[in-house]
């Protein structure tokens, strides 16, 4: 039985930028920000902070930083995946020097390896560091996906402790708790199925919504816990709209967007990401004001 990295709503966290690099006593405050909130773990350099962007030195200070700045206060998962093992391996092993908690590891994009080659490119990186993986499947964004059998096989590595599952499935998603248990720990990749997943044994999300609403987030998980369903399920359906919003174009250009409004320095987006459509900025803005959250 492997123990949960955290329960409840893990955020995959924005990066602010500046013209030239990251802008650290802003992603500073929004650190901060989300503890008060009551997140339960923060995620640097996944897919919401725009980490195929940055180079090599900007993704080691950015996970040395969060380390820093949460002071183990709630677990720091740091994003160490790549399409190239050797790099995977090496960012891996700087994140457990710095005191990372729990690793999140992409599968390999663009190459569209075989499920033997994932489960060699995983089995690598969990042999090279002692600290928690959680795997991260988006095909969506990858082009591949993580095959049952191979969830199979990579549950029985001690540092393979979860999964962030995001391929939108919940078929696939009940067949893969069907097939490990307790040997894999679900989360969420995705915001508009949190309870879904919680009542398929799931502890948890790992979450751009989280971003704009850590408090909401965080209750809707709790709820859950604590028996309430109904609350649970309410507040999944009640916040759709900011959901929809946060990803009606490519993810993370309405988050940060949302964020500078919310009145976060988030910075630009680092190119081929653009601004948003008018349409959809507006939508975004009436979501946040909606709940709440703009003024």
């Amino acid at each position: 039985m492997k123990k949960p990295i955290f329960t409840g709503a893990g955020v995959a966290i924005i990066t602010p930028f500046t013209e030239d690099g990251i802008n650290f006593p802003e992603l500073g405050r929004i650190i901060e920000d989300q503890i008060k909130g009551g997140t339960d773990a923060i995620v640097i350099t996944g897919t919401s902070g725009e980490s195929a962007t940055m180079s090599d030195a900007e993704h080691r200070a950015a996970i040395k930083f969060a380390v820093e700045q949460v002071k183990g206060r709630i677990p720091v998962i740091a994003g160490t995946g790549s399409n190239e093992t050797s790099y995977a391996v090496a960012l891996s092993k700087y994140a457990e020097e710095v005191g990372a908690d729990a690793l999140l590891v992409v599968t390999p994009y663009y190459n569209k390896c075989t499920q033997k080659g994932l489960v060699a490119h995983y089995t690598a990186i969990a042999d090279a560091v002692n600290i928690p993986i959680v795997l991260y499947d988006v095909p969506s964004r990858t082009g591949v996906s993580i095959s049952t059998e191979s969830y199979v096989k990579l549950s029985k590595h001690p540092n393979i402790v979860a999964v962030k599952e995001a391929n939108g499935d919940l078929s696939k998603i009940l067949r893969l708790k069907a097939a490990v248990g307790d040997d894999l720990v679900l989360y969420s990749g995705n915001d508009d199925q949190i309870v879904p997943i919680l009542s398929l044994g799931g502890k948890g999300v790992i979450s751009v919504l989280s971003n704009v609403a850590p408090k909401e987030t965080h209750d809707m998980c709790q709820a859950f816990f604590d028996g309430d369903t109904e609350k649970a399920a309410k507040m999944q359906i009640e916040y759709a709209d900011l959901i929809d919003a946060l990803f009606c174009e490519v993810n993370p250009i309405p988050v940060k967007v949302a964020m500078r409004k919310l009145g976060y320095d988030a910075g630009p987006l680092r190119m081929p990401l653009c601004e948003m459509e008018p349409e959809h900025e507006a939508k975004l803005e009436a979501a946040l004001r909606n709940h709440g959250l703009l003024k």
